[in-house]
């Protein structure tokens, strides 16, 4: 860089001091500071509300997704979707600026929905909100009516919407924001007394493994139970390559989903990130309603496929038995690459229940348990599963902290290897071990949404991850070149 084109930094400092404070920041002294911290958040291992909220306005038939707020916010949603699905993240924006800060967003609404409706023709609209419309306080109830009057689009299109504010919550609560609205515009007036579909209602929560919703149906599917995935992103964010683009590939039919309010019985898979959406259906569908815990490894998949055989009075299948049998004896096969060696888990309140309930089958300690936004009932219900074995004895729970808060404990209280979505890669590489990518997002591999780590499949998957991994590193970095070749 050329004299004239160099940058001053606004405080020079010396490599010596550089080299302090890189040594600093690995010892207790700093870890305490680091945790005394109230007012900033480094890298947090959870997205906003906006983001999970279009999760789920994308999984319906014909759903176009519409951000009402910025430019910049509806760009980050879409390109964190695309980004780790490898697919097309379809939405669109009303671009709201600073003439709509000062006042309000109805005539960027307006002419939004109106562009939306005529380039794209959705069947429904679903409308949340980012930072700039909450702190305003724009009105979508009457922007949206207003909309319908004036004739910007037709008095029938379903436009649902949900306040998404980016200022609080994570990914999970606007999930469970918008589909609770979907599912309340939808059924409204479809309930039928004494009809009962027969069907299972299955709501598989904020999970960015298409793999995962597609293992449910299939489990679905051999078990001979008719059912309704809200919302189905499957094939959206796993559409067929076939040489023809689809706006609107896939998703939960929205005659589907108005018809689930009369469902035999409505099962979430994650409590977390679906409890106003299971308030309003206590309230409000027929049938029996179930929350699951998500089926990482055996003893929870067993309990959801012993679930479903007392609901709907199915036998589990002999394919399905054998498959138990194989992960069983892949689990014996492996135990000793992974039985006692010490994990950092971060993520989802949901995800993590799963992964330490299989961590915990297998010998291996759950040591730093960290999830960046939750509860104290979360903390409680991890410390009660962490009680179920000797092996969560050593096991921390952090709530409510960050991913700079999980580097401090690797580099103080170093574990073998920690769990989590890419953005656990910094403080991996700080500690020097590696990082097994599970959860959302995953942005710097490929096709790993497209493997399910749930049910008897999904345990052998994470198995071999984790232990192959083991095995690279020592393949790589020991002298002995006949290394698991002679015994």
């Amino acid at each position: 860089m050329s004299a004239e084109t160099s940058v001053k930094t606004v405080t020079e400092h010396s490599p010596e001091e550089i080299e302090r404070v890189k040594e600093w920041i690995n010892t207790e002294e700093y870890k305490e500071i680091n945790f005394a911290r109230e007012a900033l958040v480094i890298n947090p291992a959870h997205a906003c509300q906006p983001l999970g909220a279009q999760m789920v306005a994308t999984a319906f038939e014909g759903s176009l997704p519409f951000v009402h707020g910025s430019q910049g916010c509806a760009s980050y949603f879409r390109s964190t979707f695309s980004r780790h699905f490898r697919e097309p993240s379809a939405a669109t924006c009303d671009a709201m600026t600073e003439d709509g800060a000062v006042f309000g967003g109805q005539a960027n609404l307006f002419e939004g929905l109106e562009n939306a409706y005529s380039l794209y023709k959705p069947k429904m609209i679903p409308v949340y909100t980012t930072c700039m419309p909450e702190v305003i306080g724009d009105d979508l109830t009457a922007f949206i009516k207003n909309a319908k009057q004036k004739g910007h689009v037709p008095e029938d299109l379903p436009i649902p919407y949900a306040n998404t504010p980016s200022f609080n919550g994570t990914h999970i609560h606007g999930y469970d924001s918008m589909l609770r609205s979907i599912l309340t515009y939808l059924t409204e007036g479809q309930k039928i007394e004494g009809k009962c579909t027969g069907k299972l209602n299955l709501i598989p929560g904020f999970d960015g493994s298409t793999g995962n919703i597609r293992e449910y149906k299939r489990i679905l599917d051999l078990m001979e139970i008719p059912y309704t995935v809200l919302a189905d992103t499957s094939d959206v964010f796993d559409s067929p390559c076939d040489g023809h683009y689809k706006l609107y590939p896939g998703g939960t039919k929205i005659e589907d989903a108005a018809e689930s309010i009369n469902g035999k019985v409505t099962m979430a898979m994650q409590k977390y990130s679906t409890v106003n959406t299971m308030k309003f259906i206590e309230e409000t569908y027929s049938g029996e309603k179930v929350v699951m815990p998500m089926p990482f490894g055996i003893q929870k998949t067993d309990e959801f496929l012993m679930k479903l055989s007392e609901l709907f009075g199915k036998p589990i299948p002999e394919q399905l038995k054998a498959e138990r049998g194989r992960a069983v004896d892949a689990m014996t096969d492996a135990h000793q690459y992974l039985h006692g060696k010490k994990f950092a888990v971060a993520g989802d309140p949901d995800y993590l229940l799963g992964i330490v309930s299989f961590l915990l089958e297998m010998g291996a300690i759950p040591y730093h348990i960290l999830c960046s936004r939750t509860t104290k009932k979360f903390e409680k219900e991890m410390k009660a599963l962490l009680e179920t074995s000797p092996f969560g004895a050593q096991g921390k729970i952090y709530i409510n902290k960050d991913l700079w808060h999980m580097r401090s404990l690797l580099v103080t209280d170093p574990v073998d290897g920690i769990i989590g979505d890419t953005h656990a890669k910094w403080a991996a590489r700080d500690a020097k071990i590696p990082l097994f990518r599970i959860g959302f997002p995953i942005i710097d591999r490929v096709n790993m949404h497209r493997t399910p780590v749930i049910g008897y499949g999904g345990a052998v998957s994470i198995l071999s991850m984790i232990a192959n991994k083991f095995l690279d590193i020592k393949d790589e970095t020991c002298e002995n070149q006949w290394f698991e070749m002679m015994r």
